[in-house]
């Protein structure tokens, strides 16, 4: 009985370990959103020439949304010219609060690529359950890696990581 539980335990493991694992290379998946300017926009339409992208779920509520954001647009221009990344930022913020998100966005002078999300469906088919959580793509717009929350420092590693797709490597080695 003891070697039955044991195995039933390695196996449940192993299947637990394979499905976080295959979270990365998944190509993103078909949702129509809105821009800030009110047009639709497929997320499959998310694309950079080839080369990484970066999309970072946040709502105006989120205060460590907004301190990743901050980060992230002061380094843009240095991570554009250095490895090409293209950033889009989707808010989550609802109906309600959606008509914010542009003078908040202008007020900030964040120039990556804003989207709306008001209705969580491009969140829940990414399976977004905190927020800030972003997600870095290869060229060939698969998911190569994903970290939720924000520290201060954060936005170095990942520079790093965005380094790393760039040159081909795997980001998680």
């Amino acid at each position: 009985m003891k070697k039955i539980l044991v195995m039933a335990y390695l196996v449940l493991f192993g299947v637990v370990l394979f499905a976080q694992e295959n979270n990365t290379g998944n190509k993103l998946p078909s949702v129509t959103i809105k821009t800030l300017d009110g047009n639709s926009f497929n997320t499959r339409d998310i694309s950079n020439d080839g080369k990484p992208i970066m999309i970072s779920f946040w709502a105006l509520w989120c205060k460590p949304c907004k301190l990743e954001m901050d980060a992230y647009n002061e380094n843009y221009a240095e991570w554009v010219d250095k490895t090409g990344v293209k950033i889009y930022a989707v808010s989550i913020d609802d109906a309600r609060s959606t008509a914010k998100v542009l003078p908040f966005v202008s007020g900030k002078g964040w120039t990556m690529e804003m989207l709306l999300d008001p209705n969580g469906d491009f969140k829940r088919a990414m399976s977004v359950n905190m927020i800030p959580h972003t997600f870095i793509l290869n060229g060939n717009g698969e998911v190569v890696y994903q970290h939720t929350s924000y520290y201060e420092g954060l936005e170095d590693e990942i520079f790093e990581i965005i380094q790393k797709v760039a040159a081909g490597e795997n980001p998680n080695e």
